[in-house]
This record gives C-alpha cells, structure tokens and sequence, in this order.
C-alpha cells in the first residue's frame, strides 16, 4: 500500500496546494477543514466548526489564525489569504514541509528562522490546539497570533455589521469573545506565561473563497479581529495556542492536554491506515445517547440513507460493532408508528428503511442471529409491516408484492434524488429496481431469523411473499436486452442503463438467475465501470455528462446522469466474487488499489464523495464521504476475508 506523502518542493505552488484540504474532527460533530496551506477556500473551511447547543446547529466561529514573525522590526506573515483574485499576504512562500501523521504539521522557512507548527483537534471537546516551536533563530525573535472570527451558520457567509461585539474579555492567559449573544463565548488562550494580547478590533473585507465561487455560489465574507497575541520566543521554545467553547484553568493544563492527545494519536502512513482513521471521523456521539453518521465532510449532516449503506465498511471493517449497533439503536430509539423517522423514515427515502437490514446481515459477521433478532426483531417485523400497510400515501406493498413508490417531482425518493426548478432529474415513480432488490432481500432475513427463533406468528404471515415478490419482479424487470429495467413505471419498464441493478446481484438474497447475473455484470462492466466506481447513466444515453462541473443546476444534473459513485463499486465487486469466486481476486485488488493516490489529493486521507463521468475521473463533491469510505473498506474487507480463506 502507497504511502502519504507530499512533494516539498510543489507547497508553494498554489495549484497543487490548494487543491489538497485537510480535515480533523472532534468526534462530537466539530471539526477543523482547510487546504494544506491554511489558505481557505471554501466557506466551510475554518479551525473550529461545531454544533453550539443540542440542535445541531453547526456553526463556524474561529476562521483563520494569521501566524506573523517579527524580527529586527520587520514582520513575515506567514498566512495566505485571497482577496478578490489577490493573494495577500503570500505566507506559502515560506513553507518548506507539510506532514499529515500523527497531525498536521507545518514548517515555514524564513531566512534564519525556522517555525513549525502542529494543529491538533482534541477528541470529544470543541477544541483546537496549535503548538508553535521555533526551530531555529539567530536573533530575537517575537511570534503573533490574530484569530479571524465568523460566528456564523456554516452553511452562510457573514458581512461586516455594527451588531458584532468586537471586545475581547478577560480569560486565564487569554481572552474570551463572542461576536453575538446567540452563540457560546470562544476561550483563545496560550500555554505561555505572561504572553501579551493587543485588542484591536477591525473587520477585513471581502475575504475571496474560490471554490465556492466555482461551484457558482456567493465567495465573499467580511471577518472581525478583535486582536492579536504577541510573545517573544527561544530558540528551542514552543508555545500553544488552544481555542476552545471550555476555559482551560491553566497554562500547565494546555501543555499537559497537548501531550496527552497528541500521544494518542494513530499513524496515518498508507491507504489503509488513512481510510481506517478517516471512517473513525464520520462516526459521532452527540447528546441524548445519539450515535450519528455524518454523511460527508465538510457540508453534509447526518443522512439515514448513507449511515446504513456506509455503516458496514467504517464499523465493522475494522472490528467496531458497537459504533455500529449504537447508531443502529438510535434510529431504533427513534421509531414511531412502525417506521424510522426523519430522513431515515421510508416517506423521505424509500429504500432507507430496508438498507437497514443489509446492514445487520453485516452485522451477524460480528453477532449472531440470535441476538440480532432479540435486539432488532421487533423493528424489522414492524417496519416490514409499514411497508405492507402503506407509508404516507406514497409508498407501498402492492398486491404483486413488489413496493411501489411514487412522489411529486420535488421530493424523489430514491438516492437518486437531484431537483432542478422543483423537477426531478431523473424521474423514477413506480417500482424501483434497487427498491424492490432490498424489499425482497430484507423480507426473506427477517423469515430466515425468525424461522430460526420460532417466531412462528411472523413466519405464517410473510412466508408465501417472497415468491410472489420474484415471480412478480423477474416478469417485469427483466428485459430482452438481458439487464434489469432502471424502474416499471405507470409508462412500462425504463430501459435505461443505470448502475441500480446492481443492488440485486450484491445482496444475500437475489431474485435475478446466475444467467441474468451474469448478464447485468457484462452490461455494467460494459458501459459504467470504471477505477472510481460506476457511471450513473452509460455514455450511450444522449443525456450522459462526462463532467460535473459549472452551475449547482449543471452539476445536479450531472451527478445523476453520468458522474462515478464509489459507493456502488462495493456491490459490483460481492456479486463478482459470488459469480467468479476466488478468481476474481486479482480484479478486485486492482480496483482496490485504484483508490490508493486518492488520499493524497483532494481530502487528505480519505476518499471524496463522486467523480467525473471521463477520465481522468477529477474529483467532485464532498472531500470526505462516510458511503464512498464505507464502500472501499468493505471491499477492503471483501478480498481480505477471501484470501484468509484461501
């Protein structure tokens, strides 16, 4: 496996540099997200982002930290920032060394004066530290530090106001501040004794996001100092910064913290390891006993959908069941009426439901089915029955056995589910083809289980279903062509070439014959594979889009009629090895390592959410997705277990 490493002498080439963001989280929802040179260029990029109460609310507080050394009364500011196309100051000039493990390092060259700096995210606080050392000097030499705050949904952008407070308060070496009283108070603080802060409250304007401007968004925000840090420092001597919502009592205590949290941290040196820390990011403990999955980073929140497709590859890949039965539970916890609420409910997304039951057939890898059905019965039998009685006027049961789910174009209820003006970009009322794949895969668990179990009661009232859903299923899927329509709807079977039938050769329980398994793999080998995952529309279709790139309408269209999604390869790979078996290892090692130069560029470590449609397959979307993650560690998994075997 690759290791991580970064080209020194491209760091001051902003067209390598930018492209490539790092992220920490702090397990609790927060996190810190910026390209590998401090500069920002997203909105979403900032050093402390996090839920501020128990509504979920994330917010952006701390922005930046200008980093300035003075010496014989000259100043170097080492940070990069862009201010209408002008890069000012131009700090990256100065960086000789970036590392990624065990946390992200930074040193800056200037003249006789070397700095380095490491940015450490405490777990399970909202806090961030940075730890200066000045490595070498030759003359005296003096540090300051001006945080640049927002205060600030993250998904807005904020602009210079007369409401903000720009005075800066006492605090145990420090300050605290809070530009609105909605918000919690911001504890900056040093480790250093005795270290000076100058108030100066100031807006700076028009500070230049391109990537939001790129993807055709507002890119421009106004941000306040209310000062700067300034301290002498040694040759040899370090000093940390720490920002935090929580008042450390005292300068002992930051080192002391600095330490400890630094020593627990994993070594992120090659694909592996970094896909293994990165699925540790997405899992969250948020209060009230909840275990979350957060989609994507830095801009999703928690989607039911994508926790139980990605849940298998970040949890249990790596032996972490209990990560993965906590967030099963807290959907559980929160059922009403038989059926999962919020995104997770079958009104929302209609195959979310039952991607619950794929995701506890992984989990009997870890429990036996005994327990799963002691714990979860209850919930499958009730949610199996939701399906059967009817969801919202909108989803249900027919009498062929097969789920028919129809909306208004503004709500799609399938994971393809891009709006344009109010319109779906890929209509598919009717019966879905990976819908009815999970429908039948999910019914016949819960009679395996139950039948083991002695649920006598459930096994009488759903055991003649399953038949009926395959005859009904594999009369009006399968088409003359040899592959499965996309979706029957009230116009007839969609012949369409999508990647979705390929959910009903990847799960334990298949409707489609080998003949026709064999079949959808050719096709889809044929017109959607690639090394980053599968197309979602062939290129033969006079809608497919090669690129994902212009407008949010441009891109919302492309994403659902061309773009690779990593997250399907998972299924294409199990229904090859249940065809093939053990020869088809040596593909499936290929596709694998065909993600390896992905951790170092994009999002740091990890693996984004979609890609172009054509090569070279640019990266798009999120710089860190839970389902693109989730999937390739599950194959991971996959070839591991085959060899074991072997």
């Amino acid at each position: 496996m690759s290791a991580l490493t970064f080209d020194k002498s491209e760091l001051g080439n902003l067209e390598y540099s930018l492209q490539r963001e790092m992220l920490a989280t702090d397990r609790i929802g927060g996190y810190m997200s910026t390209t590998i040179v401090c500069c920002n260029t997203r909105r979403y990029h900032g050093l402390i982002v996090a839920p501020i109460d128990d509504s979920d609310r994330t917010c952006l507080l701390l922005s930046s930290l200008d980093e300035t050394i003075v010496q014989h009364d000259q100043s170097f500011n080492l940070a990069l920032h862009r201010f209408k196309g002008v890069y000012e100051p131009r700090g990256h000039k100065y960086i000789t060394d970036f590392q990624y493990t065990p946390t992200p390092t930074i040193t800056y060259r200037v003249g006789g004066v070397i700095l380095k700096k490491e940015m450490l995210w405490i777990h399970k606080r909202t806090q961030l530290m940075i730890r200066y050392t000045l490595v070498d000097a030759h003359s005296e030499t003096y540090l300051r530090l001006r945080p640049f705050l927002a205060f600030r949904d993250k998904h807005a952008l904020t602009k210079a106001n007369m409401q903000a407070n720009g005075h800066s308060y006492p605090a145990v070496n420090g300050v605290k501040c809070r530009l609105y009283e909605s918000f919690p108070w911001l504890y900056l603080q040093t480790s250093k004794p005795g270290t000076e802060f100058v108030p100066a409250p100031d807006w700076y304007y028009n500070f230049e996001y391109q990537q939001d401007l790129a993807r055709g968004y507002e890119g421009h925000e106004d941000l306040m100092t209310t000062g700067y840090f300034e301290t002498e420092l040694k040759k040899g001597e370090s000093i940390i910064f720490s920002a935090s919502l929580d008042e450390m009592g005292s300068t002992k205590t930051i080192e002391e913290m600095f330490e400890a949290s630094i020593a627990r941290r994993t070594h992120k040196i090659d694909f592996i390891s970094c896909l293994e820390h990165s699925a540790r990011q997405f899992v969250i403990r948020r209060p009230g006993n909840r275990t979350e999955v957060i989609a994507g980073y830095p801009w999703y929140g928690v989607l039911a959908r994508q926790t139980f497709i990605a849940l298998p590859g970040l949890t249990l890949a790596q032996d972490h069941k209990e990560d993965c039965i906590d967030a099963l539970d807290t959907q559980v916890r929160a059922m009403q009426q038989g059926m999962f609420t919020g995104s997770a409910s079958a009104a929302a997304a209609v195959d979310a439901p039952l991607w619950f039951f794929w995701t506890l057939q992984q989990l009997e890898r870890k429990l036996d089915g005994q327990s799963i059905w002691r714990r979860y019965g209850q919930a499958m039998k009730e949610l199996l029955e939701s399906y059967r009685r009817g969801i919202a006027g909108t989803v249900v049961m027919n009498d062929n056995g097969l789920i028919w789910a129809a909306s208004d174009e503004a709500h799609p209820l399938t994971w393809m589910d891009s709006v344009i003006d109010g319109r779906a970009v890929t209509p598919r009322n009717g019966y879905q083809v990976e819908v009815n794949a999970l429908w039948y895969n999910a019914v016949c668990y819960a009679l395996r289980l139950a039948s083991e179990n002695g649920d006598t009661e459930f096994v009488k009232a759903w055991e003649e279903i399953p038949a009926r859903t395959a005859a009904s299923f594999n009369k009006l899927f399968r088409l003359p062509q040899g592959y499965l329509a996309d979706y029957v709807g009230d116009g007839g079977a969609d012949d369409t070439i999508r990647p979705n039938m390929i959910v009903a050769c990847g799960l334990p329980y298949k409707m489609p014959d080998i003949e026709t398994q064999i079949d959808i793999l050719r096709i889809v080998r044929q017109h959607l594979l690639t090394p980053k995952g599968l197309r979602s529309l062939t290129p033969r279709n006079p809608l497919y889009k090669g690129t994902c790139d212009g407008t949010p309408a441009e891109r919302d269209f492309a994403a659902k009629n061309g773009s690779v999604w990593p997250w399907l390869l998972q299924f294409f790979v199990q229904a090859s090895f249940d065809i093939d078996g053990d020869a088809f290892l040596p593909q499936a090692e290929e596709m694998l390592a065909s993600f390896e130069e992905d951790i170092q560029v994009y999002g740091i470590g990890s693996i984004n959410d979609l890609y172009d449609a054509d090569p070279p397959y640019t990266h798009r979307g999120a710089i860190s997705q839970a389902w693109s993650v989730g999937a390739v560690l599950n194959i991971y998994r996959m070839i591991r277990e085959r060899k074991a075997g072997a």
